[in-house]
């Protein structure tokens, strides 16, 4: 054992034995039932993103001595499972399969490659345009993920990158995060922007537009946020291109596989025609991921066969989406967010008329919610503090309520946003190459695109 790993140990259990310190003796504030429930959320949250056990480890321990305490019925530990969210990761997870296992990945990667293979800034850039132009498509950055990441992986294949290479690890993060953050700055595109504009509108009758909320967002959260995490990824994943990467492959499909080809794109072509017009029809997107899966999965029509579905639904995966759901649910059905949030609108120097210290702060407080109820979470535990964050800022209540944006779309840890880790899986990269862009990623979004967007937002007359 290393000496890294060594002193990573001892401030993990040392930081556990405080968790337990809070849990048998409450802090001033706390009820026993609530420092039990904080501790066991911060155990699970330092587990989950320091890695010291596997994830699904973790969340069978925070369903374990959720449930052996009684402090949640089993409804609500385990209503993750009964979330449209897990649902549409299993029909992602079948999809994918779908795509690779036709080599209809392979096909499309041919017919992307003259464009994108010219160099590997080239590459990366042009991934990350692509996910960002689906955003205005697709409601579901898993759906997006799912049609992406296997033609990201045949590219990786046609310019030499093997597995682990740099080039690899670039592609999948590139479009791990492409397929999820710039979908922040665009009102329909992602589940708690969603969240936020039927709470607001639920508690103050206060409503956003697609156009206002996009204009508002979308050039710093969106552009300039991507052009940030394309440089990041070609800074710390640096590689090049194989020279023959666009030149023709020669056609090694047979008769039968072109044929799977044609039907797994027709499948493909009608799913998303689907996801695209869910406010035509009102279909959850969830839904219609899972019939789509049904449909590959039959006999002789489909073309996963049970072997095939066996191996790429992980289910280590969805037990930690299911656990990042509940925990989330646990922490505000307990209290705890609102007490979290309460402390923190305490400890902000908010102030009426110190417009770019309030933006920040306004903007921090999101953020750190995020860490502790997940992005999903963060709209529920702030949006009924809105008036008085309004009140103490000086700031009108809808500015107030659309600084949670720049706040959950910070993301520190994966585990935050569950999207980010089925992408990895769905990649076959580790989780932990992640980490390395979204650490960096949010320094720089607290230090240089907050002030930005302040900027902006002044310049719209929101301020």
């Amino acid at each position: 054992m290393t000496g890294i790993q060594h002193t990573k140990q001892i401030i993990i259990g040392g930081l556990i034995a405080l968790a337990l310190g809070l849990a048998l003796v409450p802090p001033a504030g706390f009820d026993p039932a609530q420092a039990r429930i904080f501790g066991i959320v911060f155990v699970t949250l330092l587990l989950w993103s320091t890695g010291a056990v596997p994830p699904y480890l973790a969340t069978l321990l925070l369903f374990a001595l959720t449930l052996i305490f009684s402090l949640a019925t089993p409804e609500l530990v385990f209503a993750g499972f009964g979330s449209a969210a897990v649902w549409l990761i299993v029909s992602g997870f079948v999809i994918g399969a779908a795509i690779s296992r036709s080599g209809l990945g392979d096909r499309l990667a041919s017919v992307m490659a003259p464009l994108l293979t010219g160099s590997y800034p080239r590459l990366i850039g042009g991934l990350m345009g692509v996910a960002m132009a689906l955003g205005f498509l697709m409601p579901s950055s898993v759906g997006r993920a799912v049609v992406l990441l296997p033609i990201g992986m045949a590219l990786a294949d046609r310019c030499g990158f093997g597995k682990g290479a740099n080039g690899r690890i670039g592609i999948a993060v590139v479009l791990t995060l492409g397929c999820n953050m710039p979908s922040f700055a665009i009102l329909p595109s992602n589940i708690p922007n969603m969240i936020l504009s039927g709470t607001a509108e639920t508690l103050h009758h206060a409503s956003f537009g697609y156009t206002e909320y996009l204009l508002l967002h979308y050039p710093v959260l969106g552009l300039l946020k991507s052009l940030l995490t394309v440089l990041l990824v070609l800074r710390l994943f640096p590689d090049t291109v194989r020279r023959d990467a666009a030149a023709p492959q020669p056609a090694t499909a047979a008769p039968a596989s072109a044929a799977m080809q044609r039907r797994v794109g027709l499948v493909l072509l009608v799913t998303l025609a689907l996801w695209m017009t869910d406010s035509l029809h009102g279909i959850n997107p969830a839904w219609i991921g899972l019939a789509t899966a049904v449909v590959l999965l039959l006999p002789r029509i489909g073309v996963v066969e049970p072997p095939a579905f066996k191996a790429s639904v992980d289910f280590g995966m969805l037990l930690f989406v299911a656990g990042a759901l509940a925990l989330g649910a646990l922490v505000n059905a307990s209290g705890l967010g609102t007490m979290i949030g309460q402390t923190l609108e305490r400890m902000l120097p908010l102030q009426p008329g110190r417009e770019a210290l309030n933006f920040m702060a306004l903007s921090v407080m999101s953020t750190v919610t995020g860490l502790i109820a997940t992005v999903p979470g963060v709209p529920a535990v702030l949006t009924p503090m809105a008036p008085d964050l309004a009140a103490q800022s000086g700031f009108g209540l809808r500015a107030v309520l659309m600084t949670q944006v720049i706040g959950f779309s910070t993301v520190l840890f994966p585990y935050q946003v569950g999207p980010l880790v089925v992408a990895m899986q769905l990649s076959g990269e580790r989780l932990g190459h992640l980490l390395r862009i979204t650490l960096p990623l949010a320094a720089l979004t607290l230090l240089v695109l907050v002030p930005v967007d302040f900027l902006w937002w002044k310049l719209l007359g929101w301020l």
